[in-house]
Parts: structure tokens; C-alpha cells; sequence
């Protein structure tokens, strides 16, 4: 797992389809979706923990751009 589309891969596997129409807001509900995931021990701790710190990336990139601190 390297990247958001890899993460949305691995939801997608347990039919967690994420669109809510702003990307910060995907990243979060993807979020949400993998504790969830986490908590009733379907996936490893390992795949969460990677899951977890590209969420958190691409989030600050995400803000980082609203503050207009990125150029992206």
C-alpha cells in the first residue's frame, strides 16, 4: 500500500465505497471506515497502521491547501 488509491482498494474489498464530493472529506470518512475496520479485527495491524499514515498524509496535504500553504 503506497497511496489514497491503494487504501480505496482495500476498503473497496469489504464494499466501503467512499465519495462524498470534497476529497478532505473522503480522507476522513475513509478514516473513520478503516477504525471501524480495525476495531472488529478484520484487517491486520500492519495494513491499518499503513492505511493510516497515508490517510494522515494526504489530510495535511489536503489542509495544507485550504490554508493555501501548498501549491498543489
Amino acid at each position: 500500500m503506497k497511496n489514497l488509491y491503494d487504501v480505496q482498494q482495500l476498503l473497496k474489498k469489504f464494499n466501503i465505497l467512499v465519495y462524498v464530493g470534497k476529497r478532505k472529506w473522503d480522507i476522513e470518512l475513509m478514516a473513520l471506515e478503516l477504525d471501524n475496520l480495525h476495531k472488529a479485527g478484520v484487517i491486520s495491524n500492519k495494513n491499518y497502521m499503513t492505511a493510516k499514515l497515508i490517510l494522515n498524509h494526504e489530510h495535511e496535504i489536503e489542509v495544507a491547501k485550504e490554508s493555501g500553504q501548498c501549491k498543489d
